[in-house]
């Protein structure tokens, strides 16, 4: 057994989806038959396809903690050919942030909250529990890794993994391109002067977090899920004025991952406003 899959079953018994790496520290191509992704692509793609290749196709797709499939002798042949591990972050339940630079570092350390930290031959990987789209680039040397990415696997770091930020989050909120920009929720306060109960942090942090797993968990349906998941959040904090840009960021966010675009958000937003007279 390589040292590369001996890490891999250590790393899967533990909930992480591994993949071989090849030399370039990037994942195998395509086999022949999934050449091109003519197969329709694995079924845990963005574009779900009818492909079950026992070979170790489609990138972070093939990430897997099935020990049968990692041990199996059509990735044995990968394997020997390895140069390292890969891991699916948003497979884990995991989003990495992945700091390319000492100056991306300092940033990091100046203002992200704390949490497990790889180090890395550049710079370090800050590991924190919960997923999000991923995007390169988000600031100068920064990169975000969770859903339909892979990391390359270093080490256990050191630190304890703590919960995905509002601060990471927003790095993925990017300005549209067209003219056309989601609608910003700027509903009223109820009048009367009284305290609004869902300005209770609590209250309204456990709303927004049962919203964003319900869009995550969506295996079918998507976009409806979407939409009535608006429904909902609208329907209870929507004419009070406690949701704020930070909270509809963290819906679209969640959607997109999921594979809503931007639009669509925008128009799910908009139509379960309209629905609820607002």
């Amino acid at each position: 057994m390589s040292e590369h899959l001996h890490a891999a079953l250590e790393l899967a018994r533990a909930g992480l989806p591994v993949l071989p790496l090849r030399r370039g520290k990037v994942p195998f191509g395509n086999c022949p038959i999934c050449a091109r992704n003519v197969c329709g692509g694995r079924p845990n793609m963005k574009n779900a396809g009818p492909c079950r290749c026992p070979d170790v196709c489609h990138a972070w797709a093939a990430a897997t903690t099935d020990p049968h499939v990692i041990n199996s002798p059509a990735w044995g042949r990968a394997w020997r050919r390895a140069v390292g591990v890969g891991y699916h972050p948003g497979g884990a339940g995991l989003t990495v942030v992945d700091l390319d630079t000492p100056a991306a570092v300092a940033w990091a350390r100046r203002s992200l909250p704390l949490t497990r930290v790889v180090a890395t031959t550049r710079g370090e990987h800050w590991i924190y529990r919960g997923t999000m789209r991923s995007v390169n680039s988000v600031r100068e040397g920064v990169d975000i890794k969770s859903a339909m990415a892979y990391v390359r696997w270093r080490d256990h770091g050191t630190g304890t993994i703590t919960a995905l930020p509002d601060e990471v989050r927003a790095l993925a909120v990017k300005e549209p391109v067209s003219a056309r920009r989601p609608p910003v929720v700027t509903v009223a306060a109820p009048s009367g002067g009284g305290e609004c109960r869902h300005r209770t942090p609590a209250y309204l942090e456990r709303g927004i977090a049962m919203a964003e797993q319900r869009i995550t968990e969506a295996h079918s349906a998507v976009h409806a899920t979407v939409y009535r998941t608006f429904l909902a959040v609208l329907s209870v904090h929507g004419r009070c004025g406690c949701l704020t840009d930070a909270h509809m960021a963290r819906l679209f966010i969640a959607a997109q991952a999921r594979g809503e675009s931007a639009r669509h958000c925008a128009d799910a937003w908009t139509n379960a406003r309209t629905a609820l007279g607002m």
